[in-house]
């Protein structure tokens, strides 16, 4: 059995050829364990993302080949050889701060690499059935979670932000146990890598600095091939992901995504965001608000996760630190490199708010002026997405654009002071009204994947109803255009979308 295709259908060009195994396995058997995923009983398509299968050159009509939904739920995996079986890897990581010791895929699978259009990308599936890594979990993924993942993993790519990718996502009605009991399904990622942190942190934990150098050596070789030019490869790598994860924060909070558990084990070594459990994008805005319900401390609240991703590097940092030199003179190396993403984070944000508001050029007081904006946003809820987007129909010279922003707002005196300095600022802009406008709406978008909108299309794909899955997915593929007929998904949420709780099952 020469490659996945041959497994599906000669219409297929996805290949996994057992001749060119994936480079993971090239680190030893003490990385991973190979396994089959578990059988998922009478698969059924739930949706299909034609432009990630474009990514790994797979055709448009793929998911109609004979064998798709078999293969993706990980059915076919059985019939592979030993040597090309998908595999498990072991990581390690802190939990909500807490040191968790051993962790692991304990529900996801590699099925290997693909060469595609965009280059080498990994191919993963999540819920595919129990693992060495699983702990007292059941290896499963429900139809909840994976609508969830798939849907915000494509958002978030349309959005601007380094992601995952999703494929598809295959049902099942075989019954998993959650807080009540749920249906099946696996769902699909690509990324060009699914190294995290904690594969890092779990060799360093077990002491042994040769295995952390061997898996540095891979992600340098693989990943980061310029750092190995640098007078120290690891501390060049350490320094590239540092900016990363501090540019990808920095498009978290312009556009008001919480993540929900950012453990150290759920932090790609690529800067990507990964593992869409427990998210939210903000409606009314609140710096203070807890996107998951299991964070009873609210150690990843919104306002604190340019924090937390500094505190998940240090522990990256930590991990590689055997292999950044001796004493001293290695702990101020991590110091000294970990500093950057202060900067990094800073001017990133600084950028992408000042596009946000329209400013073209930079002046005094500009900082304060987006502070003194979300102090009213604060104080009135307002809802963080749509007052962005209604900011680029103010006009310089009157008030006449100012309604729909108004209208978000409770204490109307507030906002129209803060709209009264606006307009003052921009009586400095070179641009006029019309092309600031223009300039805005490709920055702030008008449809984001809300929590209701979500949930919506979760209920009715309980009913087997997958078009409102199918519908969002179209939406938020032009997340900064008007789409008339489409401008419900952009409405304010409807008063049933906050008693919606999402946790780390979901």
């Amino acid at each position: 059995m020469s490659s996945m295709s041959s497994l599906i259908s000669p219409a297929f060009s996805f290949s996994l050829a057992e001749s060119t195994p994936h480079p993971f396995k090239a680190l030893g058997s003490a990385f991973y364990t190979r396994l089959p995923a578990a059988p998922l009983p009478a698969p059924y398509l739930v949706d299909f993302s034609s432009e990630t299968a474009e990514l790994i050159g797979l055709p448009e009509d793929a998911a109609m080949q004979p064998g798709f939904a078999e293969w993706f739920a990980g059915n076919l995996t059985r019939e592979l050889s030993d040597d090309a079986l998908p595999l498990a890897s072991v990581y390690s990581g802190h939990q909500f701060g807490v040191w968790a010791g051993q962790l692991g895929d304990g529900r996801a699978l590699l099925l290997g690499e693909v060469n595609g259009p965009a280059g080498p990308q990994e191919i993963q599936l999540k819920g595919s059935g129990l693992t060495p890594y699983s702990r007292m979990g059941d290896g499963r993924a429900v139809l909840r979670s994976s609508i969830r993942e798939f849907l915000c993993s494509e958002a978030m790519h349309h959005l601007g932000i380094p992601t995952t990718r999703a494929l598809c996502i295959v049902g099942s009605d075989a019954p998993v146990r959650r807080e009540e009991i749920e249906t099946a399904a696996v769902v699909t990622r690509v990324a060009p890598s699914f190294v995290r942190f904690g594969h890092f942190e779990h060799w360093f934990s077990h002491d042994q600095p040769d295995r952390v150098r061997q898996l540095a050596d891979h992600v340098i070789d693989r990943l980061y091939p310029a750092c190995r030019q640098a007078a120290n490869p690891y501390l060049a790598l350490l320094a590239e992901v540092v900016e990363r994860t501090a540019i990808m924060i920095a498009h978290w909070q312009a556009v008001g995504f919480c993540h929900g558990v950012m453990n150290t084990d759920n932090m790609s070594i690529l800067g990507l965001t990964i593992d869409y459990g427990p998210y939210g994008f903000l409606d009314g805005f609140d710096a203070n608000h807890i996107c998951n319900h299991t964070d009873s401390r609210g150690r990843y609240a919104y306002k604190n996760q340019p924090q937390v991703a500094y505190w998940n590097l240090f522990c990256l940092a930590q991990a590689l630190l055997p292999l950044l030199g001796e004493g001293e003179a290695a702990v101020e190396a991590a110091q000294g490199t970990l500093e950057t993403y202060r900067g990094h984070f800073a001017g990133a944000l600084d950028r992408m708010m000042r596009a946000k508001l329209g400013l073209a050029q930079t002046r005094d007081g500009d900082d304060a002026l987006a502070n003194r904006l979300f102090e009213v946003m604060q104080a009135n809820r307002a809802d963080f997405t749509l007052t962005f987007r209604h900011l680029a129909g103010v006009t310089r010279d009157g008030t006449q654009g100012d309604a729909p922003v108004r209208d978000l707002f409770i204490d109307r005196a507030a906002i129209d002071g803060w709209l009264a300095e606006y307009r003052a600022r921009l009586a400095g802009e070179t641009r006029d009204d019309a092309a600031r406008a223009i300039a805005m709406n490709r920055v702030n978008p008008k449809y984001v994947l809300r929590n209701h909108l979500a949930e919506t299309a979760i209920r009715l794909a309980n009913e087997k109803d997958f078009s409102e899955v199918d519908r969002l997915l179209a939406v938020l593929r032009h997340p900064f255009d008007e789409q008339p007929g489409s401008e419900a998904y952009a409405a304010l949420p409807p008063s049933w979308a906050s008693e919606l709780e999402v946790s780390c099952s979901s």
